[in-house]
């Protein structure tokens, strides 16, 4: 069933992030343009209760984070960190956020049909896999504030190249999509005609994927390594368990029957 999540209580503002579910697809939406999707108080507060209800819906297969307006999200809101007493500029929000994305075991998609900095560059690469528009480009801009890119480096760092990560960390350059490609900040930078059809390409391969075997391939990404042998003796150990599980006997019977697995199924 479709659905479409509003702002609970009593304020009747327009949300700033929207939230969609339709065929097994959640998608939320940074919707505040007009201040460049920046992450207030208020819209991370939303982002996090939206990522949450996708991640806790069963029928969610594959969550897409997107917008509205020309930038995908200018980072911190550096309005609200010139007021007094909020200077912490969501030293523990955002964390949280960065975290639920990173280890959700439902894949996320960040799309972005245009522009990112800092924090929001922090979204996209607690991501599982980027699509933006060749047209887009990023910078970590906060040396030339006076601050550093300390939070969003903690899932920045395993996806950058090291000698990009402090070329661009310590310089503040802008940088287009084509580089963000060549150094692994995204998956793929196409046309902003092609943009919506390379995002549905990589959904539709996800939804081919057991969710179980999904999120258990998300834990084996994130998995800290140890020494040769005692990897391989807990990595056989973890891959046993998936050969007896329930969807690992479907999928083969899938394969045996020449069918389709269940999970392939069209939701209901």
């Amino acid at each position: 069933m479709d659905q479409d999540r509003r702002t609970t209580g009593t304020s009747r503002a327009a949300p700033l992030v929207g939230y969609q579910v339709q065929a097994g697809i959640a998608t939320v939406t940074l919707d505040s343009p007009a201040n460049r999707n920046a992450l207030s108080a208020r819209l991370r507060h939303e982002l996090l209760d939206r990522l949450e209800a996708a991640i806790a819906d069963p029928a969610v297969r594959v969550i897409v984070l997107t917008h509205t307006g020309p930038v995908f999200c200018s980072g911190m809101d550096l309005k609200e960190s010139a007021a007094p007493g909020t200077g912490d500029q969501g030293v523990t929000e955002l964390p949280r956020i960065l975290e639920t994305l990173w280890s959700s075991g439902t894949p996320v998609i960040a799309r972005l049909a245009g522009p990112a900095r800092a924090g929001g560059i922090g979204l996209l690469a607690a991501c599982d896999l980027a699509v933006a528009v060749d047209t887009a480009t990023f910078a970590f801009t906060e040396v030339r504030i006076g601050v550093i890119p300390a939070v969003i480096s903690a899932v920045l760092l395993p996806r950058l190249a090291p000698r990009a990560a402090h070329e661009l960390f310590l310089t503040g350059e802008i940088f287009d999509a084509r580089r963000a490609v060549e150094i692994g900040l995204l998956n793929r930078a196409v046309a902003a005609e092609d943009l919506d059809a390379e995002v549905t390409r990589f959904v539709d391969l996800l939804r081919l994927g057991a969710p179980g075997a999904l999120d258990g391939t998300k834990r084996l990404l994130r998995r800290p390594r140890g020494d040769l042998r005692s990897d391989l003796a807990a990595l056989t150990t973890i891959s046993a368990g998936y050969f007896a599980g329930p969807e690992a006997q479907e999928g083969m019977a899938a394969f045996r029957e020449k069918r389709p697995p269940a999970w392939v199924t069209e939701p209901r």
